[in-house]
């Protein structure tokens, strides 16, 4: 690791103009932050190159009880420091991260009393921006209740944008959809924006602790403004000094592909608090789910019930076949039968169906060299689950259980807070109260060596790099609706828009590798909207350090060749290049595997076939490859013909360049094996 440090008084990496306005550019000079204010308030504004990005912006707070802290200031001091470093990921996308920023932090005084004093600290990367507030302890200022946040982003034009809607019923679990900034309401970060003169930007939040999360308003005109998810009683932030907001984030890219490669949330979350975290692993699971989804079996107890000890048997005896690090098991515990949803209270998270022996199969699966994969779905009974987690937790660590999933499955403000008088009250998913839970679950599940994969999550900030058992999440309408959603499931444009907008938030447990892509058997009015290749290459495309094979065994095993490459794709990687890619449209993204010099490939397309070139640079120099090739078929079409597949093995090097072929709804898939492998 290399570390370079400095604190300067302002006047090295600033530059202060008669009017009082600070600058302070990024450490190749890319990227500028500007600071001014403006008859006492403070602003912010954002360039690139000289051209603007971010025009004059509003920053501040509105208390309640409390003059707000949003004007009459004055600059009592500003520091400035420049930082790098190198650091290595534990799991991830990337193993090495370079973390290099030049910091302006301005220190604000209230001209008149009370005096109180906030600062404004921002980190200018090559690649975006990140800012945030800090309000010390002081003699004015103990509790705080911030009633509303005053950052502004406002745009240098009218944008086309991809969004999804904020304060939706079913959280993050929509569709995205594209527009010009004008046509926007209120909408959920990551918010990934394309803009005028050809620049890619993403607005969202790192390190997001014990705060309200943030969501984005329409104001006039192109003017974004912060909006933070309320409690229930109207709050939207109890704290008290001192105190830190998140960090409010804007990545900046020449292409698309620049933002999925850009690690400024992560660089901006603190580095790994848990120590030694050599039992965090990533890996691939199947598991008893699918088929619920399917209504082949249910969660609840019965003839259909799915967790029983002869079924999880069953999978843990595939997975040990094929080199499957898990089985996921959900509806094995008591509160499952009934309106689960609603009866949130009965879930029971130590307590076996009786036709499942916990025991039994946790040993099978050991000896097996298979861990089961816990379970909990909450359905937003917080105190319930809050009540039992350090319990549930020990409990699955007694048994050898290594990660588990989590589930909040509820709509609205379906959450289920008890205030102090025991009355139950309604919270958002996304609100801090919830943001307190979840990182609750995170750090008692690192006391037990737990791995979490969270299901109905708060959106991802990079909190990975500081807690690396928080491995992966939802938080984006995924393979399930396939199953049983409106309008026949996904459409096919809809993984060619999640690389670039929900994925930059983070890993997510999207689910792929179904194989029975027309569900005549069990949902003959669904199905899933692409090729089979398209399944594969999933697998590169969409990152996730726990990934699932979804579909049931034996759909695998009526296709054991294309099959061949999920047993070989890993989940943890070297690094990560993006060959090519439109938000949309399509992508192509390579990556290296972290334990071999294996690099894979995967490209997928929307509804159209497209004909994609691949340059192989990435492949080390003087080295031959064989590449194993899973694409589409001459008659491929995600909606005529889902499961031609062709197969075949060539020999490449850096120099080739590959043409890929993409079906309508397509995908291709390609693992590069170097010679002696």
């Amino acid at each position: 690791m290399r570390i370079i440090s400095l604190m300067l008084l302002c006047g090295i990496f600033v530059q202060i103009s008669p009017g009082q306005e600070y600058a302070v550019t990024s450490p190749l000079g890319i990227v500028t932050v500007s600071f001014m204010l403006q008859d006492g308030a403070p602003y912010y504004q954002v360039t690139r190159f000289g051209r603007e990005v971010i025009n004059p912006s509003r920053l501040g707070f509105i208390l309640e009880d409390a003059p707000l802290l949003a004007d009459g200031f004055h600059v009592a001091s500003c520091d400035t420091s420049h930082f790098d470093e190198i650091w290595t990921q534990p799991w991830g996308e990337k193993k090495v991260i370079r973390n290099s920023y030049n910091e302006l932090r301005i220190n604000l005084v209230e001209i008149s009393a009370p005096k109180r004093t906030m600062a404004i600290v921002f980190r200018v990367f090559d690649d975006g921006i990140g800012f945030r507030y800090e309000i010390p302890e002081q003699p004015s200022l103990n509790d705080i209740e911030i009633l509303d946040e005053l950052t502004e982003f406002a745009l240098a034009g009218n944008h086309q944008a991809w969004w999804i809607g904020a304060y939706w019923w079913n959280r993050y679990e929509y569709l995205y959809q594209q527009s010009p900034i004008s046509k926007i309401d209120m909408v959920h970060t990551p918010l990934t924006i394309e803009t005028e003169d050809g620049l890619y930007l993403s607005i969202h939040e790192a390190a997001l602790t014990d705060f309200a999360s943030m969501t984005l308003m329409r104001k006039d005109g192109n003017v974004l403004k912060a909006d933070l998810v309320p409690w229930s009683d109207g709050i939207k932030v109890k704290t008290s000094t001192p105190m830190h907001s998140p960090w409010r984030t804007v990545q900046i890219a020449d292409t698309p592909g620049g933002l999925i490669t850009s690690y400024l949330i992560l660089n901006l979350n603190e580095p790994n608090k848990l120590g030694d975290v050599s039992w965090v692993k990533p890996g691939k699971y199947i598991g008893i789910w699918w088929e619920m989804h399917l209504d082949k079996s249910t969660w609840g107890s019965g003839p259909r019930h799915g967790a029983t000890t002869a079924n999880a048997k069953r999978y843990v005896d595939f997975a040990a076949v094929h080199g499957f690090d898990g089985v996921l098991v959900e509806g094995w515990n008591v509160g499952w039968d009934g309106d689960w949803i609603k009866n949130s209270d009965k879930f029971q998270f130590t307590t076996p169906h009786p036709d499942f022996d916990i025991v039994e199969v946790t040993s099978y699966s050991a000896d097996k060299g298979v861990r089961l994969i816990g379970h909990h779905e909450t359905s937003g009974g917080i105190s319930n689950y809050e009540r039992q987690m350090a319990d549930a937790f020990a409990y699955y660590e007694r048994l050898g259980v290594r990660a588990v999933k989590t589930g909040y499955v509820n709509h609205g403000q379906g959450i289920k807070r008890l205030d102090e008088n025991g009355k139950a009250q309604g919270e958002w998913h996304h609100g801090q109260f919830m943001v307190r839970h979840y990182r609750k679950a995170v750090e008692e599940a690192a006391k037990h060596h737990l791995m979490l994969d969270v299901h109905e999550p708060i959106k991802d900030t990079g909190i990975r790099r500081t807690y690396p058992n928080m491995m992966t999440r939802e938080g984006a309408r995924g393979q399930e609706f396939n199953a049983w959603g409106p309008k026949g499931g996904n459409p096919p444009e809809h993984t060619t828009i999640l690389p670039f907008t929900r994925l930059l938030s983070g890993p997510m447990d999207f689910t792929p590798g179904i194989f029975d892509l027309l569900l005549e058997d069990h949902r003959p009015d669904n199905r899933v909207n692409t090729t089979l290749a398209k399944q594969l290459a999933l697998y590169v495309v969409l990152y996730s350090p726990l990934h699932m094979a979804a579909d049931l065994s034996e759909n695998y095993e009526a296709r054991p060749e294309p099959f061949q490459f999920i047993v070989d794709v890993p989940t943890d990687w070297e690094d990560t290049r993006v060959l090519n890619g439109r938000i949309g449209d399509y992508v192509i993204i390579a990556r290296k595997d972290r334990n071999s010099d294996d690099w894979y490939l995967g490209s997928i397309t929307d509804e159209e076939g497209r004909v994609l070139e691949a340059p192989l640079r990435f492949l080390e120099s003087g080295t031959q490859y064989m590449a194993e090739i899973y694409r589409d078929g001459p008659a491929a079409d995600w909606e005529s013909s889902p499961y031609d597949i062709e197969i075949e093995h060539i020999p490449v090097d850096n120099a080739t360049t590959l043409q890929l072929r993409l079906a309508p709804g397509g995908g291709q898939a390609i693992r590069f094996v170097a010679a002696g492998d």
